[in-house]
Formats: C-alpha cells, sequence, structure tokens
C-alpha cells in the first residue's frame, strides 16, 4: 500500500497569493520590486495550466513510479525521517540535472523555456511553469532514486517541499543573505543570475535548494553589482499570448525538423543545446558566451595597451 502523503503544493497556495500582494506593495512603495499587469497576468495563467496538465498526467507517473521502486529497487528503505531527508537531497540533486539538461537539450528547453519567458523577475515568475514536462525524459532522472529503495511517495513529497522552497527567491526585494546561507542554499542573488539574460550569466545555477550542486559541477556564477541582471530569453517573445508562450519552441522544433536534411540533423534539432543548426546560422548560449568574452579580451588588450602608450590613445 503506498505512502498517503499530503501534497505540500496545495496548503502553499495561500501563501504564495499573499506573497504576491505583500511584494506588489512593497515594490509599489520602494521601487524594489517591479511588475507589469499583462506579464503577471500571463505568469498567473501559465501557472494555473501547470497544475492542470500535472493533474492529468498524475497517475500514470504515479503508476510508473511506483513499478520502478516495486520491481527494480536494490533496498527497501523504509519511511523514517533520516529517509526524507535523504530523499530531499536526492530529489534535489536530481533536480539540478533535469534542471541544466532542460537548458542544454533544446527537446527539454521546449518545455522549461516557459518559465524564462518573463522580462520581469518578480514572484509571479516563479509560477509561471511549463505545461508540457511530460512530453520530455524528465522523469527519467529520478528513477535512479527509486531503484535506490526510496518509495515515490516520499520522493513525490520532497519534490513539493523543492518547489515550495523556489518560489522565495524569485523575487528583486532581497539581496543578500548572510554570507554562510549564500554559501549553501540557493538564494534570490543567486537565481536573479540564473533568469538573466546576459552573456556573463548564461547557463549558470540551476540549483533548486542546494547551491552546493553548482559549486561541485561547475556551473555557479556570482551576482555582479557591476553587471546587472536583465530579464528574459535571449530573443524575447514579444507575446503575453499563453498559447504561444506555451508552445512556440515545440512548434520550432516540428518546424526545423520537418525542413532539415538528413537524420542526423533532424536528431540534432531535438537533442542538440537550444539554438543549434547544421549552418551555424543561429546562436547557441556557448556562441553567445564564447564572442562575449572574445569582446572582453579585445577590450581588455585595447585598455592596456592605452596605459602603456598615453600619448598615442590621446
Amino acid at each position: 500500500m503506498p505512502l498517503d502523503l499530503p501534497k505540500p503544493t496545495e496548503f502553499a497556495v495561500p501563501a504564495f497569493v499573499f506573497f504576491v500582494l505583500v511584494e506588489m506593495i512593497y515594490g509599489w512603495k520602494t521601487g524594489r520590486a517591479k511588475f507589469e499587469g499583462k506579464d503577471s497576468l500571463t505568469s498567473l495563467f501559465m501557472g494555473l495550466g501547470s497544475t492542470v496538465s500535472g493533474a492529468i498526467t498524475a497517475s500514470l507517473t504515479f503508476v510508473v513510479a511506483y513499478w520502478v521502486w516495486e520491481n527494480f529497487r536494490i533496498f527497501d528503505m523504509g519511511a523514517s525521517w533520516p529517509v526524507f531527508a535523504l530523499a530531499l537531497v536526492l530529489d534535489d540533486l536530481a533536480y539540478y540535472w533535469i534542471h541544466r539538461f532542460g537548458h542544454r537539450s533544446r527537446w527539454m528547453w521546449a518545455a522549461h523555456v516557459i518559465h524564462h519567458s518573463s522580462q520581469h523577475y518578480n514572484l509571479t515568475t516563479a509560477l509561471r511553469q511549463t505545461w508540457t514536462s511530460q512530453l520530455t525524459p524528465s522523469f527519467l532522472f529520478k528513477w535512479p532514486i527509486f531503484i535506490l529503495g526510496i518509495e515515490p511517495a516520499i520522493v513525490f513529497f520532497c519534490a513539493g517541499l523543492n518547489l515550495i522552497y523556489q518560489f522565495w527567491f524569485h523575487t528583486e526585494a532581497i539581496d543578500k543573505m548572510p554570507r554562510w546561507f549564500e554559501a549553501v542554499f540557493n538564494t534570490p542573488s543567486h537565481h536573479r543570475v540564473h533568469h538573466a539574460n546576459n552573456p556573463k550569466y548564461l547557463d549558470s545555477n540551476y540549483a533548486g535548494i542546494f547551491i552546493i550542486w553548482d559549486r561541485l559541477f561547475g556551473t555557479f556564477v556570482p551576482e555582479d553589482k557591476n553587471e546587472p541582471c536583465r530579464y528574459g530569453l535571449v530573443r524575447d517573445l514579444g507575446t503575453f499570448n499563453p498559447l504561444r508562450v506555451a508552445f512556440h519552441e515545440w512548434w520550432g522544433i516540428v518546424t526545423d525538423v520537418w525542413h532539415a536534411k538528413g537524420f542526423r540533423n533532424k536528431l540534432m534539432f531535438l537533442i542538440a543545446p537550444p539554438g543549434w543548426t547544421p549552418d551555424g546560422s543561429r546562436k547557441t548560449s556557448d556562441m553567445i558566451k564564447a564572442e562575449w568574452r572574445e569582446r572582453q579580451e579585445k577590450a581588455g588588450h585595447e585598455g592596456a595597451a592605452s596605459v602603456a602608450s598615453p600619448e598615442k590613445a590621446a
């Protein structure tokens, strides 16, 4: 008999609404949080759609997870508090890799791009969630936890706690947390970097709860006060239409695969990083960052030359 555990996110919804209102009032009085009416409504609508799509597929996800656990588990770890703690950590590690592949594989980016489509960064952005994660292989990343022997209900419960934690750091109203906290946990400062489209910040800070994963796997980038974060996609949608927000990248994949020549190119349009093309006519995040580094190096060399040759510079 599966464990009957509550769904943490259902209890958190009233708190989400309350803190969105608090942030709006605080932003209106201080200017430290920015909102745009249509953008915020789109985010809220995307959150509602995500809840509906998740509910539709929840039973299938539940059944498959228990099938894996019942047939392939190495241990039966039970339901003690240490197991819940271990599940929280392992689920967050799985989330890190889901999130990282969500930026590095166009198939998974097609679902995740929704969350990055706002040009604003506030608590409503946290609610701008995908409708289509069920169409990606993201569920496979949690199978090792089930195979280890942690019951799926515990993992799903911890995943709900993870989502609740991630709500609070989608804000510009909070600057920095204490240094020890910034070293271990994900914070508004760390996650602002993740949402920024500045070349310096692309593809970084994938953590859910523990920023230690980014530090461990080389994807951590600190927020630089000299480089203010700009939010949104590298190429913004220019629309608040929820259907376009939800499905534009899927349509782009279908179009590219349809017109691509050869099986390899068709496959690469699905699994390669967003922006990949056979002829390099579009730019991936790696290409954007490489061009930015070249500009930085060139500017550094020119600055050094000016210092060395003041008469020539004059």
